[in-house]
């Protein structure tokens, strides 16, 4: 009884996300300095070659719940260019994606003296989405099904990125094109997989010299196909000791028609020593699923690599 419950619950929740298919999922991995996984606007600014992996293990104590692992990497090119690459790996139940995102972003200035820059970006996304039936028939499924379901996607993001001294604001429009059906019911898949994500947020110093930074930030994701809309909310404690630093913070998540019943709560941590970089979410669960299940944990392992400065402050 125990399994069908859970099999019900992940049912529900795969019908309830089916809009974000063919992406990889967004939880708070962004929040580990890794701005890029959300927006191709982010490629190349810095001044190494970064490289970030993440892993996913999504609602800890239920059998299949979503894993995904993904790498990001992205680098500037001249003086006010950057190109990226995002790869990713997830599987949720019978179904499985892998995919890769490759992004190209241009940076202008605005106002050199005020710091301020426009950033445009573009990427072109592959994604392969299967249907495995093969724990379904070993579980003793419908044996008239033998053979699986798959489909290959190409799609286009596009973005840009307006900041001001210590202020950001990211706009962005992903998977600009519909889906390929012809190996899916028409009737009950969603065509329309275009998502929009605004994230804003501020780096605030009391003094030029201070240690301590403190970053609060939005970000807001909106789905065409069935018009729902989240939010993070978030807040993050940067401590600098001078290149490396360390952090803590909290993002909190919810739908915008329920504000006040969060998806879920999420302590942030994590650090960067001497161009190695390690970040950690716990995601604790604050719907129907926290009877069955811990949570959710979120691991970003990082290095940055050939440092090289640019002689544009729009890539800083």
């Amino acid at each position: 009884m125990k399994k069908l419950v859970l099999t019900s619950l992940l049912l529900i929740c795969t019908l309830i996300t089916k809009g974000q298919e063919l992406n990889s999922p967004q939880l708070s991995q962004y929040l580990a300095d890794n701005p890029f996984v959300l927006s191709p606007t982010y490629a190349g600014i810095g001044d190494h070659v970064k490289i970030r992996v993440n892993g996913l293990t999504q609602w800890v104590g239920i059998e299949d719940a979503p894993d995904t692992q993904s790498l990001a990497a992205d680098m500037r090119v001249g003086n006010r260019s950057g190109v990226g690459v995002f790869l990713y790996n997830d599987k949720n139940g019978y179904t499985k994606q892998q995919g890769a995102r490759l992004s190209f972003a241009h940076h202008l200035t605005l106002d050199r003296y005020e710091d301020e820059f426009l950033t445009f970006g573009i990427s072109y996304n592959f994604n392969q989405f299967r249907i495995d039936i093969q724990e379904f028939i070993d579980s003793g499924g419908d044996l008239g099904i033998t053979d699986d379901r798959s489909t290959t996607n190409h799609n286009f993001d596009v973005g840009f990125l307006y900041r001001k001294d210590k202020y950001y604001l990211s706009l962005n429009a992903s998977n600009l094109l519909g889906k390929d059906l012809s190996n899916f019911n028409e009737t009950f898949e969603p065509n329309t997989l275009r998502n929009y994500y605004l994230y804003t947020g501020y780096r605030y110093k009391k003094s030029k010299n201070s240690d301590l930074e403190i970053e609060p930030s939005i970000l807001y994701k909106l789905f065409e196909s069935d018009g729902r809309s989240e939010t993070d909310l978030n807040l993050k404690f940067r401590f600098y000791n001078f290149e490396d630093y360390y952090y803590v913070g909290v993002n909190y998540r919810f739908l915008n028609d329920q504000i006040g019943k969060p998806l879920y709560i999420a302590p942030i941590a994590g650090l960067k020593k001497n161009n190695l970089y390690f970040g950690y979410s716990y995601q604790i669960i604050m719907n129907e699923i926290l009877g069955f299940s811990s949570g959710t944990h979120v691991v970003t392992l990082g290095v940055d690599l050939f440092q090289g400065l640019s002689n544009c402050r729009c890539t800083y």
